[in-house]
């Protein structure tokens, strides 16, 4: 992150190649992380996904001119909260898992999009996965895929890839729709435009009645 200048945890070069691999280290020296849940600010247990957090001489005094967004981001203990989800083994290292605005709560489940997306990249004929949630009059919000096909690949049906996904992942993570489509909306960063598409699947499934009642 820019604002903690803007490293925080680090692999060695003495650390394994999965840790170098599959992880984003431990914490550097001289500053602290912690793991806390969201909702309650409390540190969660290793192993327990939460909001990263991060304190320490390379966090940022604030945005300039903008203490509103200051005291969003920078708490009075002086914790940065990152706005990322991610988990901590029992050794300290981190693995990031998403962010919390991409979080989906379906039926009072917590599901990480992240978690879904990479399970999906296994999928033979899948190049690309974005997995967003969409309003629902039930659970509260259902979960869409958005996915590139290989060259040459047939086409996916919501169906095949639920029975894909039935004996590996849990029933509230199976995406419920299934887009394929040639690109995914983009900034001119590029970065994925989630809330774009978001916005027109909910208008292709003509769910903007149901967005508009979750909202009220």
């Amino acid at each position: 992150m820019t604002e903690t200048s803007p490293v925080s945890t680090q692999t060695r070069a003495d650390d394994t190649l999965d840790r170098r691999v599959s992880t984003v280290g431990r914490v550097h020296p001289h500053l602290e992380v912690k793991i806390v849940d969201p909702d309650t600010g409390l540190t969660v247990p290793r192993r327990t996904p939460g909001e990263l957090c991060t304190r320490g001489y390379s966090v940022m005094l604030g945005y300039w001119g903008q203490p509103g967004k200051t005291a969003e981001m920078i708490d009075p203990a002086r914790w940065m909260h990152t706005g990322d989800v991610a988990v901590m083994d029992p050794e300290g290292y981190l693995n990031i898992t998403g962010r919390i605005k991409d979080m989906v709560i379906r039926g009072g489940e917590n599901v990480y999009p992240r978690e879904i997306e990479e399970f999906l990249y296994t999928h033979p004929d899948i190049l690309d996965v974005q997995v967003i949630g969409v309003p629902d009059a039930r659970y509260g919000e259902e979960l869409c895929a958005w996915v590139r096909l290989r060259p040459g690949a047939p086409g996916l049906t919501a169906e095949a890839l639920q029975d894909y996904a039935a004996s590996k992942l849990a029933h509230y993570k199976i995406p419920r729709y299934v887009y394929v489509v040639e690109e995914f909306p983009m900034t001119v960063t590029g970065k994925v435009r989630k809330v774009e598409m978001r916005e027109r699947s909910v208008a292709l499934l003509g769910l903007a009645d149901v967005a508009a009642t979750k909202h009220a």
